[in-house]
């Protein structure tokens, strides 16, 4: 039998999409609408305070997690919806969808340890 990096890509896909569900909705009522109402204060969103808070380690990680898991639940979303639309090329597809979550994870790994 040969071997399939599905478990891999399934895996991320699941995670993310539970991070997704649980994390995002949170991250939108709170900057979206609690932060503009002022229900955090004035300076909710200044850079200092959000380079206090993301530079704390577990804080960090937490992020990362977030971010990472969501890119690679998108990518898999995004290949399944060109399959959807009629792209067969799915080697091709498969390469550019989750070569775009490496890159962006790199990304942003990069960017947290910049913190």
């Amino acid at each position: 039998m040969a071997k399939s990096n599905k478990p891999i890509v399934w895996g991320l896909f699941a995670a993310g999409g539970t991070i997704s569900a649980f994390c995002v909705p949170a991250l939108i009522l709170a900057h979206g609408l609690l932060v503009p109402l002022g229900v955090f204060g004035e300076n909710a969103l200044s850079y200092e305070r959000a380079k206090a808070v993301i530079g704390f380690f577990p804080v960090t990680l937490v992020v990362l997690a977030v971010v990472i898991l969501t890119l690679w639940h998108a990518a898999h979303r995004i290949r399944i919806t060109m399959h959807d639309f009629g792209i067969r090329n799915d080697q091709i597809v498969a390469i550019l969808c989750y070569g775009s979550a490496t890159v962006f994870s790199m990304a942003a790994l990069m960017g947290a340890t910049a913190i």
